[in-house]
Protein backbone atom coordinates (compact mmCIF):
# COMPACT_ATOMS: atom_id res chain seq x y z
CA UNK A 1 0.00 0.00 0.00
CA UNK A 2 3.06 2.75 0.95
CA UNK A 3 4.66 1.32 -2.40
CA UNK A 4 1.51 2.14 -4.20
CA UNK A 5 0.59 5.39 -2.78
CA UNK A 6 4.18 6.89 -3.50
CA UNK A 7 3.97 5.19 -7.24
CA UNK A 8 0.40 6.95 -7.57
CA UNK A 9 1.96 10.01 -6.14
CA UNK A 10 4.84 10.14 -7.72
CA UNK A 11 3.17 9.76 -11.03
CA UNK A 12 1.20 12.38 -10.50
CA UNK A 13 3.54 14.89 -9.74
CA UNK A 14 5.02 13.81 -12.65
CA UNK A 15 2.33 14.21 -14.66
CA UNK A 16 1.38 17.70 -13.47
CA UNK A 17 5.11 18.75 -14.20
CA UNK A 18 4.65 17.65 -17.20
CA UNK A 19 1.15 19.20 -17.46
CA UNK A 20 2.89 22.72 -16.15
CA UNK A 21 5.44 22.35 -18.98
CA UNK A 22 3.27 22.17 -21.79
CA UNK A 23 1.22 25.13 -20.55
CA UNK A 24 4.36 27.25 -20.08
CA UNK A 25 5.67 25.95 -23.14
CA UNK A 26 2.27 26.47 -24.76
CA UNK A 27 2.51 30.27 -23.69
CA UNK A 28 5.81 31.17 -24.65
CA UNK A 29 4.56 29.70 -28.27
CA UNK A 30 1.37 31.88 -28.79
CA UNK A 31 1.31 34.98 -30.51
CA UNK A 32 -0.40 36.70 -27.63
CA UNK A 33 2.42 36.10 -25.23
CA UNK A 34 5.44 37.12 -27.23
CA UNK A 35 3.52 40.28 -28.12
CA UNK A 36 3.57 41.02 -24.39
CA UNK A 37 6.80 39.94 -23.50
CA UNK A 38 7.81 42.03 -26.28
CA UNK A 39 5.95 45.19 -25.58
CA UNK A 40 7.27 45.24 -21.67
CA UNK A 41 10.97 44.35 -23.30
CA UNK A 42 10.94 47.32 -25.57
CA UNK A 43 9.39 49.40 -22.98
CA UNK A 44 12.14 48.50 -20.67
CA UNK A 45 14.76 48.84 -23.25
CA UNK A 46 13.36 52.44 -24.91
CA UNK A 47 13.94 54.66 -22.01
CA UNK A 48 17.67 53.59 -22.08
CA UNK A 49 17.72 53.78 -25.48
CA UNK A 50 16.82 57.64 -25.24
CA UNK A 51 18.92 58.32 -22.20
CA UNK A 52 22.29 57.15 -24.32
CA UNK A 53 20.89 58.91 -27.26
CA UNK A 54 20.59 62.05 -25.12
CA UNK A 55 24.39 61.99 -23.60
CA UNK A 56 25.46 61.29 -27.19
CA UNK A 57 24.34 64.32 -28.38
CA UNK A 58 24.93 66.42 -25.68
CA UNK A 59 28.68 65.18 -25.81
CA UNK A 60 28.90 66.07 -29.42
CA UNK A 61 27.17 69.11 -28.82
CA UNK A 62 29.71 69.96 -26.45
CA UNK A 63 32.58 68.82 -28.39
CA UNK A 64 31.72 70.85 -31.34
CA UNK A 65 30.71 73.85 -29.41
CA UNK A 66 34.78 73.16 -27.75
CA UNK A 67 36.28 72.66 -31.85
CA UNK A 68 34.24 76.39 -32.51
CA UNK A 69 35.94 78.17 -29.72
CA UNK A 70 39.45 76.62 -30.18
CA UNK A 71 38.92 77.78 -33.62
CA UNK A 72 37.85 81.13 -33.14
CA UNK A 73 41.47 81.44 -30.08
CA UNK A 74 43.13 80.05 -33.07
CA UNK A 75 42.05 82.59 -35.34
CA UNK A 76 42.45 85.49 -32.75
CA UNK A 77 46.25 83.90 -32.20
CA UNK A 78 46.73 84.43 -36.08
CA UNK A 79 45.03 87.88 -36.24
CA UNK A 80 46.95 89.20 -33.05
CA UNK A 81 50.67 87.66 -34.47
CA UNK A 82 50.05 89.76 -37.87
CA UNK A 83 48.46 92.96 -36.66
CA UNK A 84 49.02 93.13 -32.62
CA UNK A 85 48.41 96.57 -32.48
CA UNK A 86 45.24 96.74 -34.52
CA UNK A 87 43.54 94.06 -32.48
CA UNK A 88 44.42 95.31 -29.02
CA UNK A 89 42.99 97.81 -29.96
CA UNK A 90 39.54 96.73 -31.34
CA UNK A 91 39.53 94.44 -28.97
CA UNK A 92 39.58 97.15 -26.04
CA UNK A 93 36.66 98.98 -27.64
CA UNK A 94 34.15 96.43 -28.56
CA UNK A 95 34.36 95.18 -24.58
CA UNK A 96 33.90 99.11 -23.28
CA UNK A 97 30.83 98.82 -25.71
CA UNK A 98 29.76 95.67 -24.09
CA UNK A 99 30.38 97.16 -20.86
CA UNK A 100 28.12 100.02 -21.37
CA UNK A 101 26.07 97.70 -22.90
CA UNK A 102 26.05 95.49 -19.56
CA UNK A 103 25.54 98.87 -17.23
CA UNK A 104 22.55 99.96 -19.49
CA UNK A 105 20.46 96.78 -19.12
CA UNK A 106 21.46 95.43 -16.38
CA UNK A 107 22.44 98.07 -13.72
CA UNK A 108 19.97 101.24 -14.85
CA UNK A 109 17.71 98.61 -16.24
CA UNK A 110 16.08 100.49 -19.31
CA UNK A 111 15.32 97.45 -21.31
CA UNK A 112 15.91 97.91 -25.05
CA UNK A 113 13.40 100.25 -25.91
CA UNK A 114 15.31 103.00 -24.02
CA UNK A 115 18.62 101.65 -24.51
CA UNK A 116 20.93 104.97 -25.55
CA UNK A 117 23.00 103.68 -28.93
CA UNK A 118 24.27 107.00 -28.82
CA UNK A 119 25.58 106.62 -25.60
CA UNK A 120 27.14 103.00 -26.37
CA UNK A 121 28.83 104.67 -29.63
CA UNK A 122 30.41 107.10 -27.53
CA UNK A 123 32.13 104.80 -25.05
CA UNK A 124 33.39 102.40 -27.54
CA UNK A 125 35.03 105.41 -29.41
CA UNK A 126 36.96 105.52 -25.96
CA UNK A 127 37.65 102.17 -26.06
CA UNK A 128 38.91 102.78 -29.66
CA UNK A 129 41.12 105.95 -29.49
CA UNK A 130 42.11 106.23 -25.32
CA UNK A 131 41.91 102.73 -23.61
CA UNK A 132 43.30 100.49 -26.37
CA UNK A 133 46.07 103.09 -26.97
CA UNK A 134 46.93 103.85 -23.57
CA UNK A 135 46.87 100.89 -21.75
CA UNK A 136 48.78 98.74 -24.82
CA UNK A 137 51.82 101.54 -24.99
CA UNK A 138 51.54 101.38 -21.22
CA UNK A 139 52.06 98.02 -20.55
CA UNK A 140 54.86 98.06 -22.70
CA UNK A 141 57.10 100.91 -21.55
CA UNK A 142 55.88 98.97 -17.93
CA UNK A 143 57.81 95.93 -19.51
CA UNK A 144 61.29 98.08 -19.99
CA UNK A 145 60.59 99.54 -17.06
CA UNK A 146 60.51 96.51 -15.09
CA UNK A 147 62.31 93.77 -16.53
CA UNK A 148 61.52 89.91 -15.78
CA UNK A 149 58.73 87.50 -15.11
CA UNK A 150 59.66 86.36 -11.96
CA UNK A 151 57.18 86.52 -8.61
CA UNK A 152 59.09 89.81 -7.38
CA UNK A 153 59.11 91.58 -10.68
CA UNK A 154 54.97 91.02 -11.24
CA UNK A 155 54.60 92.50 -8.24
CA UNK A 156 56.44 95.38 -8.53
CA UNK A 157 55.05 95.61 -11.79
CA UNK A 158 51.38 95.58 -10.19
CA UNK A 159 52.70 98.06 -7.62
CA UNK A 160 54.04 100.95 -10.41
CA UNK A 161 51.06 100.13 -12.15
CA UNK A 162 48.14 100.72 -9.71
CA UNK A 163 50.31 103.37 -7.64
CA UNK A 164 51.28 105.53 -11.02
CA UNK A 165 49.18 104.73 -13.43
CA UNK A 166 45.93 103.96 -12.26
CA UNK A 167 44.89 106.86 -10.52
CA UNK A 168 46.21 108.83 -13.89
CA UNK A 169 43.98 106.62 -15.98
CA UNK A 170 40.78 106.81 -14.23
CA UNK A 171 41.07 110.20 -13.73
CA UNK A 172 41.60 110.90 -17.72
CA UNK A 173 38.67 108.25 -18.53
CA UNK A 174 35.53 109.91 -15.84
CA UNK A 175 37.14 113.37 -17.56
CA UNK A 176 36.55 112.55 -21.21
CA UNK A 177 33.50 110.92 -20.47
CA UNK A 178 32.04 114.01 -18.62
CA UNK A 179 33.58 115.95 -21.94
CA UNK A 180 31.95 113.89 -24.54
CA UNK A 181 28.26 113.73 -22.71
CA UNK A 182 28.70 117.74 -22.93
CA UNK A 183 29.51 118.81 -19.28
CA UNK A 184 31.24 121.95 -18.73
CA UNK A 185 34.74 121.95 -17.36
CA UNK A 186 33.65 123.12 -14.01
CA UNK A 187 30.95 120.55 -14.02
CA UNK A 188 33.16 118.12 -15.05
CA UNK A 189 35.34 119.01 -11.89
CA UNK A 190 32.25 118.66 -9.55
CA UNK A 191 31.90 115.31 -10.94
CA UNK A 192 35.17 114.06 -10.36
CA UNK A 193 35.25 115.31 -6.98
CA UNK A 194 31.83 113.45 -6.32
CA UNK A 195 32.78 110.35 -7.97
CA UNK A 196 37.08 110.02 -8.32
CA UNK A 197 37.83 108.85 -4.91
CA UNK A 198 34.83 106.10 -5.25
CA UNK A 199 35.94 104.96 -8.24
CA UNK A 200 39.43 104.71 -7.40
CA UNK A 201 38.35 102.41 -4.14
CA UNK A 202 36.59 99.95 -6.08
CA UNK A 203 39.55 99.98 -8.80
CA UNK A 204 42.35 98.89 -5.67
CA UNK A 205 38.79 95.65 -4.67
CA UNK A 206 39.55 94.58 -7.91
CA UNK A 207 42.81 94.94 -9.92
CA UNK A 208 45.53 94.43 -7.80
CA UNK A 209 45.18 90.52 -7.33
CA UNK A 210 44.37 90.20 -11.72
CA UNK A 211 47.13 92.44 -12.41
CA UNK A 212 49.91 89.90 -10.32
CA UNK A 213 48.40 87.39 -12.48
CA UNK A 214 48.26 89.26 -15.65
CA UNK A 215 52.20 89.95 -15.07
CA UNK A 216 53.17 87.24 -14.09
CA UNK A 217 51.23 84.50 -16.28
CA UNK A 218 50.35 85.90 -19.72
CA UNK A 219 52.51 87.32 -22.64
CA UNK A 220 52.78 90.83 -23.29
CA UNK A 221 50.63 91.01 -26.41
CA UNK A 222 47.87 89.23 -24.43
CA UNK A 223 47.77 91.32 -21.54
CA UNK A 224 45.09 93.74 -22.64
CA UNK A 225 43.08 91.52 -23.80
CA UNK A 226 43.21 89.51 -20.61
CA UNK A 227 42.48 92.74 -19.23
CA UNK A 228 40.04 93.66 -20.93
CA UNK A 229 38.05 90.42 -20.51
CA UNK A 230 38.39 90.80 -16.73
CA UNK A 231 37.48 94.57 -17.25
CA UNK A 232 33.69 93.44 -18.71
CA UNK A 233 32.69 93.43 -15.02
CA UNK A 234 34.69 96.76 -14.38
CA UNK A 235 33.40 98.78 -17.91
CA UNK A 236 30.11 98.39 -16.96
CA UNK A 237 30.68 99.99 -13.08
CA UNK A 238 32.97 102.47 -14.45
CA UNK A 239 30.16 103.52 -17.81
CA UNK A 240 27.63 103.41 -15.38
CA UNK A 241 29.32 106.07 -12.90
CA UNK A 242 30.59 108.23 -15.49
CA UNK A 243 27.43 108.64 -17.21
CA UNK A 244 26.00 109.41 -13.93
CA UNK A 245 25.05 112.95 -13.58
Amino acid sequence: MFTADVTHSAGFMLRSSAAGNYHVLQHACCPAYKKQTGQAGSQKSEPLKGREGITGSSLRGGSLTAGRMAGLWRSYQVLMSRYPWTVQIVTAGSLVGVGDVIAQQLIERRGLAHHSVQRTAKMMSIGFFFVGPVIGSWYKVLDKLVVGTTKSAAMKKMLVDQLCFAPCFLGAFLSISGALNGLTVEDNVTKLKRDYTDALISNYYLWPPVQIANFYFIPLHHRLAVVQIVAVAWNSYLTWKANKM
